[in-house]
């Protein structure tokens, strides 16, 4: 009896996920590193040698800025879909020499989809060396098709990629104003993180707020002031994109009002579902901030709730946007209470796994189909995590462990 009483309180004092934890946390090996440094570059390598300008979508911008340079208006191709700032970036790569763009550009979006990878770590103060950082990293991209997707297509996004899990991460360390300035910078380049300025308005950061709207504001009117047609972004691109864009856009578009209608909602009926959705996708993540418990889930939950509503109501909305969401969200799986500790989390992944496909949804014309399911399924669960009134106790929670090492607040 003193026999099993002692081992029932050892295995109460040491969970079985309490050593599984601690050896993830243990600095990885020379070879895993090495597995991922080869699969990170055969990623590159693989888009070099594809595509001459970094990928199809980066081939957009590109040819935007090279017809900005020649004088031209760069909002005559519609598919241009960003602020008149964004030409200024789209044109340093545009004077780029084509063998160097070709390899610069897909070896840039590897690095910023890594670098938001480490980003999001460092938010959860877990080591950059640790298996979980090189293990989490490699199973992104061998096992969640977005990432791969990212990287093939050279889409901005990437920006966002590197942008939200750094912004938090310097909120996090008190810096809010720098945060602002890093999401202004990415808004500018590409605007899919405007969102998360309810984050700053949530956490009453007026200057942060301010950096973030100002920022994108002056580039777009400097960049104006030199553009022919500045006004092609609203008189051509914001019509087109509130149409859902062409024929070659719309069948990758996972956003509700775009699949609603395709299953024979009518139009107007998907447009209300997807608005009541974002709009309690809001009334969550503010619910999730005011709750106000330590810790960095507060800013990652709440920014993702926020980015993933406006996936449900926007579009154009692709898979690939999930990237933004996912590695951020994964990185605090060693925390007790966190969304991807729930096996729904993963299963809303599941979708995106290679190789897997639904029934009659193989065709690349009925993808977003898939893409939804995943969509609705991570703002599901992230929903009602925020909705809690408050977070579970580390007691009853599945694989107990003491908190993280906490950075120094600067």
């Amino acid at each position: 009896m003193q026999l099993r009483e002692a081992l029932g309180t050892s295995a109460r004092e040491t969970p079985p996920s309490s050593a599984l934890r601690a050896w993830l946390l243990r600095p990885a090996g020379a070879v895993p590193v090495a597995v991922l440094a080869v699969v990170l570059l055969a990623r590159a390598a693989h888009v070099a040698a594809v595509s001459a300008q970094g990928g199809m979508d980066n081939a957009f911008v590109v040819h935007a800025g090279q017809v900005w340079l020649d004088g031209g208006p760069p909002y005559a191709d519609r598919r241009f879909l960003y602020l008149p700032s964004a030409v200024l970036f789209a044109a340093g790569q545009a004077v780029l020499p084509a063998p160097v763009l070709r390899l610069a550009a897909p070896v840039l979006c590897v690095g910023l989809v890594t670098g938001g990878w480490w980003c999001a770590l460092r938010l959860f103060r877990v080591p950059a060396r640790s298996r979980f950082a090189v293990l989490g990293l490699l199973g992104l991209v061998l096992c969640w098709a977005p990432v791969g997707h990212l990287m093939e297509l050279g889409n901005w996004t990437a920006v966002g990629v590197l942008a939200l899990p750094g912004a938090l991460l310097l909120a996090d360390r008190g810096r809010w104003s720098a945060a602002g300035a890093v999401l202004g910078v990415s808004v500018a380049v590409k605007p899919l993180l405007a969102p998360v300025l309810v984050l700053l308005l949530l956490a009453r950061q007026w200057r942060a707020a301010a950096w973030m709207v100002a920022l994108p504001l002056a580039l777009s009117a400097g960049t104006a002031l030199i553009m022919p047609d500045p006004g092609g972004f609203v008189t051509r691109t914001l019509p087109f994109l509130l149409r859902g864009g062409d024929a070659l856009m719309r069948p990758f578009d996972c956003s509700l009002p775009a699949v609603l209608p395709r299953l024979g909602v009518p139009p107007v009926l998907a447009e209300g579902v997807a608005l009541a959705a974002a709009a309690a996708g809001v009334v969550c993540a503010g619910r999730r901030w005011r709750r106000g418990d330590p810790g960095p889930a507060r800013l990652a939950e709440t920014a993702s709730m926020l980015m993933l509503a406006s996936y449900l109501v926007s579009r154009p909305a692709y898979e690939h946007y999930l990237v933004v969401v996912v590695p951020l969200l994964a990185a605090g799986a060693l925390r007790a209470g966190a969304a991807a500790r729930s096996p729904w989390f993963w299963a809303a992944l599941v979708p995106q796994a290679p190789g897997f496909s639904f029934p009659r949804l193989d065709a690349s014309t009925r993808r977003a189909f898939k893409d939804a399911v995943t969509l609705c399924g991570l703002a599901l669960v992230l929903a009602l995590r925020c909705a809690r009134t408050s977070s579970p106790s580390p007691r009853r929670s599945a694989g107990p462990a003491p908190d993280l090492p906490r950075a120094p607040v600067r």
